[in-house]
């Protein structure tokens, strides 16, 4: 086998080099028949390490370039839509009662350069939990209600639905905005629903605020310009599409408060635009963070009391629905029924978890917001955009059985209002394991820098759950190893493409043919 490998190495002619001998001095690569033999025969360490370079540096380039490739063809459907000045966003902008950040300034004024571009805009906003992406969206749905136009977001879950329909509804109250607010959700009754499509149907510049309702067949849009997911991770990549087939190729806007390392937006973001919001509004407090074991609880309950004294609220959340026999850990039911005895009377204590029906969950989450309800025990439902700004504390039990992400999204349920706000996080595990990750979220209350350690601690296959095992099928290159090579690679994709777009030129022709059938055998493959 060797010498067949060694005999076939040594034809010249059989390996071309395709990328172009410009970019190939520019970031000092080896050529490509070189490094096909030295990863296989190494004269000497210098060059296998100069060799895997090449070829990490190629497994980069293929891809991006076959996701930037992809993405010039989606971005070139032309903009029909004609929105009105502007100068409305801007005005609209001024009314609200606290300044934008510098980083929802930046990304509005990329919003409106897409829509009143040329071809129809694709574009994700990645934004930290409370980094404000909710008014983004609001401002760009009031945008083209008062162009003519229809405006969809689709939320992941009911209660997060609901919450944007109250929201949006009372924005327009306060804005003066005589704009038809519409909600469509899969537990509304037959009436309801029927009322929603005619509306859907009759109002040709509604707001509509929905769940995978706004997806099914009877959901009929008139003049839809503008879809926009929100918590995108949530959904499949079909729903995302059939949510925008509802329209006649309308602006596509995908929100993300999953921060992810920028090496691997450039990955799995290839197709799209991005927006990053990394900042918070400025008179919010940082969390206060602690991670403690479980012989803290009742002091955790003290400061709870103490919290509520000052008409604050927390909430406490639990792994489990119920007593399970095949995994540890404590669960909501039993667990509210025990807490009862650790607080007075008159603290109420709610109980919310992803196996109650849809309208007993939504008015759990009502009378959590008005403060009927003093602590709530959850699972993880609550996870997903819930808003309730005068909650100042969040428990987290068993904290070493989730993931960092999900813990810090779990976490940004606090730190809404202008209160200082707490994160206790219980660990009820030995390992030194879990002590590590923990003591990530301990001592940083950035989404970034958490999503960067939870890549280094897990790799890119099971990192935030975003991609299934598998499909970041790279043969050699790792994306936070051989970081620098991801960013060369990138910057080179972008130097080719503005150079030559659809790659028309000679000295491209190798690098086209390549292309073409990397994206048959590989993007095809991939879920994203």
């Amino acid at each position: 086998m060797t010498k067949t490998i060694r005999q076939a190495l040594d034809d010249e002619a059989l390996l071309l080099d395709y990328i172009p001998k410009e970019i190939r001095h520019q970031y000092q690569l080896c050529e490509y028949n070189y490094a096909i033999k030295e990863i296989h025969f190494p004269d000497e360490m210098d060059s296998l390490i100069e060799a895997r370079r090449r070829l990490v540096f190629d497994e980069f380039f293929d891809f991006i370039l076959g996701m930037q490739y992809q993405k010039e063809r989606k971005n070139r459907e032309e903009n029909a839509f004609d929105f009105k000045d502007d100068q409305f966003i801007w005005n609209l902008m001024k009314q609200l009662p606290y300044d934008l950040t510098g980083a929802q300034k930046r990304t509005l004024e990329e919003i409106v350069a897409n829509i009143q571009g040329p071809y129809v805009m694709q574009r994700l906003i990645q934004g930290d939990v409370g980094s404000g992406k909710t008014v983004i969206a609001f401002l760009a749905m009031a945008w083209a209600a008062e162009s003519g136009y229809q405006s969809a977001i689709m939320a992941p879950t009911e209660v997060l639905a609901r919450q944007h329909y109250e929201t949006f509804c009372s924005w327009c109250e306060n804005f003066h905005l005589e704009y038809p607010v519409v909600l469509l959700t899969g537990s509304m009754t037959t009436k309801e629903k029927r009322l929603a499509y005619e509306k859907l149907e009759q109002m040709p510049n509604a707001m509509i605020i929905g769940t995978h309702a706004l997806i099914q067949e009877k959901a009929v849009f008139t003049n839809l310009a503008l879809v926009i997911t929100d918590e995108q991770h949530r959904f499949g990549v079909k729903q995302r599409d059939v949510f925008a087939d509802k329209g006649n190729h309308p602006h596509i806007l995908v929100m993300s408060a999953t921060p992810i390392p920028r090496t691997l937006a450039i990955i799995i973001y290839g197709d799209m635009d991005i927006s990053v919001i990394d900042e918070v509004p400025a008179k919010r407090l940082p969390i206060k963070n602690c991670v403690v074991n479980t012989g803290y609880r009742p002091k955790a309950y003290e400061f709870i009391a103490e919290q509520i004294k000052l008409e604050h609220q927390a909430y406490i959340i639990c792994p489990l629905v119920e007593t399970s026999e095949s995994m540890e850990g404590e669960n909501v039911t039993d667990y509210a029924r025990q807490l009862a005895g650790q607080f007075s009377d008159d603290v109420k204590i709610g109980v919310l978890h992803g196996k109650m029906k849809n309208d007993k969950k939504n008015a759990v989450m009502e009378q959590f917001a008005k403060n009927e309800i003093q602590i709530l025990v959850s699972t993880t439902v609550v996870e997903v955009g819930v808003n309730v700004p005068n909650a100042t504390v969040m428990l987290i039990e068993n904290a070493d059985r989730f993931g960092l992400a999900q813990l810090h999204q779990l976490r940004g349920r606090v730190g809404r209002g202008d209160a200082q706000s707490y994160c206790i996080m219980v660990n009820a595990s030995s390992s030194k394991n879990a002590k590590r990750r923990l003591e990530i979220l301990n001592k940083s209350n950035d989404g970034f820098f958490i999503a960067s350690e939870d890549l280094k601690l897990r790799g890119p296959g099971d990192f935030f759950g975003i991609r299934q095992s598998g499909d970041f099928a790279f043969e050699l290159a790792d994306i936070y190893q051989d970081a620098s090579e991801l960013k060369q690679a990138s910057e080179a994709v972008a130097e080719i493409l503005n150079k030559d777009p659809d790659l028309e030129l000679e000295e491209h022709k190798l690098l086209r043919l390549r292309m073409k059938r990397f994206m048959e055998e590989q993007i095809g493959k991939m879920n994203l």
